[in-house]
């Protein structure tokens, strides 16, 4: 009896480690398929209206549009869509010493305001730099705030 115990035990402990290992495969082709085609850069979100919690993410640029997708999720769709036109850059900042264990070490801060949403970006010093150039760069004849 204690042997075929044993054999259960071992048995849900490999089928759990196996789920274990599935998921972070999974994790990691979702992410690598996300970076494939560039224009990507890590970038934390936070909605300070309600939840203030910094989630790490990935954010691509497509055209006139910064894509948002949360680094743990199976979801090829983003979270959130952040438009170049009618973009506001509300302010700049650095981390306060309580968000600092939550983001990267040389991080800037940027907050946004899209239709009337406001969101907080997280991003290293370099992505923060092309962030700022990708929105002053916007094509001849359009109009950006």
């Amino acid at each position: 009896m204690g042997g075929y115990l044993a054999l259960n035990v071992g048995g849900v402990l490999a089928a759990v480690l196996l789920a274990v290992v599935a998921v972070f495969a999974m994790l990691s082709l979702r992410r690598w398929l996300l970076e494939r085609r560039g224009g990507t850069v890590e970038c934390s979100l936070r909605e300070p209206d309600g939840r203030g919690v910094w989630r790490l993410g990935i954010g691509r640029y497509n055209g006139d549009e910064l894509l948002w997708f949360a680094i743990f999720g199976f979801r090829f769709r983003p979270r959130r869509v952040v438009h170049r036109r009618g973009l506001v850059v509300a302010g700049r900042r650095q981390p306060e010493a309580a968000e600092e264990a939550a983001l990267h070490p040389d991080t800037g801060i940027v907050e946004v305001q899209d239709d009337g949403h406001t969101v907080e970006l997280a991003m290293s010093g370099a992505a923060l730099t092309g962030f700022l150039a990708w929105l002053e760069s916007s094509p001849p004849g359009s109009s950006l705030n």
